[in-house]
């Protein structure tokens, strides 16, 4: 077999700001690959067929130097993130040809041999869903909303949950989690599309944070006793300001100071004060003691609608970068998903 395009996504260059197409990172198509003679190495060749793009994202996109919770991404070498990709052949006895693996380091790339399982793990796919669910609800984002709400969350009815970026795929199912164990929720996001979809999940009350005040919403409304924080910043400051005594706040993230720098929280004494309980959310540390709940529960839930969810798909590699752009600028109209290639 000749060899064929393995179109690629580099990492081009440390944003300063927003992670720019054509800057930050280059769609290349000029690797090439030999499917029946690449080199496995006790490894397994994927075709990859579903890509996820996460806020996560911008946090990868550094020099090696400055540490983070993630790795950064390798100058001139393909992006990675969670995705599902299909077996082709393989020398990994774990690893069957034909089967699916789904893990938080799959190249943006059309092919790639994994040399193991890693992180990664093979899965069955539920026969009424479509993979891209695998990389949003049944992936990464619910499991995130899953553990953190299971671990932390100490929920009892008839509490107040405030959730930000209440639209969004770990948000939106936070929503639906906090009603089920009898909350009143309230909740935020940044367009009146997002606002609708948030009523559509059942949330008490919903606003757009651009042009309602956040403040004045929590102070007629409040006080919280669950915090889901995906934004940090200002709003991070009104949740504290706004808690009730021994709230718990769910640290899942900070998108707010990705691109333009965090605003330093001018509350802190408030958290001893009102003896506000922290906790910081990170799936990977959480996952392995609720993997079979999560994977025995979930993907049903979403294929009955009993737990509803939203993505936005675009079709094409070569699309990636924009993805990246707008879910850094929150553009994007729910999760956003890449779909690399049909099977």
């Amino acid at each position: 077999m000749a060899p064929i395009q393995n179109a690629r996504v580099l990492f081009n260059s440390v944003p300063e700001k927003f992670p720019m197409p054509g800057g930050t990172t280059v769609y290349d198509t000029t690797q090439t690959i030999d499917l029946k003679t690449v080199p496995l190495d006790g490894g397994f060749l994927i075709k990859t067929l579903i890509l996820s793009v996460d806020q996560y994202f911008r946090n990868r996109m550094r020099k090696p130097e400055k540490k983070s919770f993630v790795p950064p991404f390798e100058l001139g070498a393909s992006i990675s993130g969670y995705g599902v990709g299909r077996v082709l052949r393989s020398e990994n006895s774990a690893v069957e040809v034909g089967k699916y693996v789904y893990g938080p380091e799959m190249l943006h790339q059309e092919y790639a041999v994994m040399k193991e399982l890693g992180p990664a793990t093979v899965l069955e796919k539920h026969p009424d869903l479509p993979w891209t669910v695998y990389v949003g609800a049944a992936g990464m984002p619910g499991q995130t909303a899953f553990t953190g709400w299971k671990e932390y969350s100490d929920a009892k009815p008839g509490e107040v949950a405030f959730v930000t970026t209440g639209a969004g795929p770990v948000g939106s199912m936070v929503i639906q989690l906090a009603k089920q164990a009898g909350l009143k929720v309230i909740a935020s996001a940044g367009s009146e599309e997002k606002v609708k979809f948030m009523q559509s999940l059942g949330a008490d009350v919903v606003f757009n944070y651009k042009t309602m005040d956040t403040r004045e919403v929590l102070a007629k409304e409040g006080p919280i006793d669950i915090f889901w924080d995906n934004v940090g910043g200002d709003i991070l400051d009104a949740a504290i300001e706004h808690a009730a005594i021994k709230a718990r706040f769910l640290e899942c993230g900070s998108s707010s100071g990705y691109n333009n720098g965090h605003t330093p929280i001018k509350n802190m004494s408030m958290v001893s004060q009102k003896t506000l309980h922290i906790h910081g959310i990170l799936v990977f540390q959480l996952l392995p003691k609720y993997y079979k709940e999560f994977y025995g529960t979930i993907p049903a839930k979403l294929a009955s609608e009993e737990i509803k969810y939203n993505e936005e798909v675009t079709n094409g590699l070569d699309k990636v970068e924009d993805v990246i752009l707008a879910v850094q600028k929150g553009t994007n109209r729910a999760k956003a998903v890449v779909v690399v290639a049909e099977e």
